[in-house]
């Protein structure tokens, strides 16, 4: 599962700050925060027909993120949404789009990891591309990694920071087992989630994913379980050991890049019957049903 160049994005307007340029052109400071030590906050947010689903929910996830990090100032929903809409307008953009939202906490006047040398920011970026779903319909394959994913008193993951290496280095060893994903643990051995989506699994008729105890507040995830409460559908969160999502009838991954995936193989044990399941098909179908018709409008309608 490899992602290949797009060639409508050889042309990107990109929007920083307050200025939009074109991708070869666009320009961070080397005194940036997000250089200096990837002090940053990101949302990836996805464009159905022209709307953005879930948009007040992500943005209100990067302003917590940022407020953790003590930011000094955040925009207001209402300049990054502008912002949004001026990039998209930019690119003429209203479909199969992936948004890339990214907030640093600025300019130092020197190197240094102390944010009282910040003197400028924080700095806006939206880089919007044409990227259709990144994972295969059919399923993927998937490798429990070495890497653990932090404790809350260590880096906690409800921060949706830029400091992304453990995820790195968990999809470095996919690659280099052949796999799609990696599976990643917590420190006290449960499943966590895979380097970039949230793991759900089915037994018995009864959805489960993992709590955030170690995980990001997944805005797919949240969309799951109101599914399946909305449709009858038993689900629980917990704390889910290896050997119970090898034993699961069914598995699949969440996520704004590529909405709901089913997952065929984990370290070369086939699940359920190695095929995409029942829930898999029925969750995705109401997922698309959902994001095609609810959001924020950020493109005039046609």
């Amino acid at each position: 599962m490899l992602q290949k160049f797009d060639e409508r994005n050889r042309d990107l307007i990109v929007g920083i700050g307050d200025r939009l340029v074109h991708r070869d052109e666009a320009g961070i400071s080397p005194f940036d925060s997000v250089v200096q030590g990837g002090d940053a906050v990101w949302e990836g947010l996805r464009l159905h027909g022209g709307r953005i689903f879930k948009l007040t929910e992500h943005l209100a996830r990067l302003r917590r993120s940022a407020q953790a990090l003590a930011f000094d100032s955040v925009p207001s929903d209402e300049e990054i949404t502008d912002r949004i809409r001026a990039v998209l307008a930019a690119n003429q953009m209203a479909d199969e789009v992936h948004i890339r939202l990214t907030l640093t906490r600025g300019v130092k006047i020197t190197s240094g990891m102390d944010p009282r040398l910040n003197t400028a920011g924080p700095t806006l970026i939206v880089l919007a591309e044409f990227k259709a779903p990144v994972y295969d319909d059919a399923g993927i394959s998937l490798i429990t990694s070495s890497v653990r994913r932090t404790r809350p008193d260590s880096l906690d993951p409800k921060i949706h920071h830029n400091n992304l290496l453990t995820s790195i280095l968990a999809k470095i060893e996919a690659n280099v087992a052949g796999a799609d994903d990696a599976l990643m643990l917590d420190d006290a051995g449960f499943v966590a989630e895979t380097n970039a989506t949230h793991v759900f699994h089915v037994k018995d008729d009864v959805v489960r994913t993992s709590t955030t105890r170690a995980c990001p507040e997944g805005i797919t995830r949240e969309t799951i379980l109101e599914i399946c409460a909305a449709s009858g559908i038993e689900a629980e969160t917990g704390d889910f050991s290896l050997t119970q999502v090898y034993a699961a009838d069914e598995v699949f991954v969440t996520g704004t890049m590529g909405g709901l995936t089913p997952v065929l193989t984990i370290d070369g044990r086939t699940i359920g019957t190695g095929t995409p399941g029942p829930y898999a098909a029925k969750l995705s179908a109401a997922y698309a049903t959902r994001t095609a018709s609810e959001g924020t409008r950020v493109v005039p309608a046609p």
